[in-house]
């Protein structure tokens, strides 16, 4: 259980730091220092969670629903977060789906090589090695949105 509350604490830091200390106050009627003690590793805050219309309050201005992606992968539940701002509507099936797959891997290997120059992958690097991942991710359900949509 010390595993999976450590987990939560760090998703629910990223969360309040999305939004930024100050209007997650505002939006959840919480103090700085009560935000604090839901995200402390502390012994004497082990055991203080954020309530869930707490977390549900800042997800809905978060940039990313932290908290509620944390828990679905505790779960083993792969979440579908839409948040593509495509410059024009995607055209061409599944052979646009193999250049954006491979466009989006080599974007991951770019990502991946640059972390990795000094041996070790920072929690910023990691973010964005998971930015990437999750955009790669979602280049193969349209893919896989495309092929069934071919064999029907």
């Amino acid at each position: 259980m010390a595993n999976i509350g450590s987990y939560l604490k760090k998703h629910t830091e990223a969360l309040v730091k999305d939004v930024g200390i100050e209007p997650a106050c505002e939006v959840t009627g919480k103090s700085k220092a009560t935000l604090g003690r839901y995200y402390s590793d502390n012994d004497e805050h082990s055991d203080r969670f954020m309530p869930i219309d707490a977390v549900a309050q800042l997800e809905q201005v978060s940039s990313y629903p932290h908290v509620t992606a944390a828990l679905a992968e505790l779960k083993g539940i792969g979440l579908n977060f839409e948040d593509r701002r495509d410059n024009a509507e995607r055209k061409g099936g599944v052979n646009s789906d193999v250049i954006a797959l491979s466009q989006r891997f080599a974007m991951l290997m770019a990502e991946y090589q640059q972390s990795m120059e000094d041996g070790k992958i920072s929690v910023n690097e990691a973010k964005r090695l998971l930015k990437e991942t999750t955009m790669l991710q979602q280049v193969l359900v349209d893919m896989k949105l495309n092929l069934e949509d071919e064999s029907d």
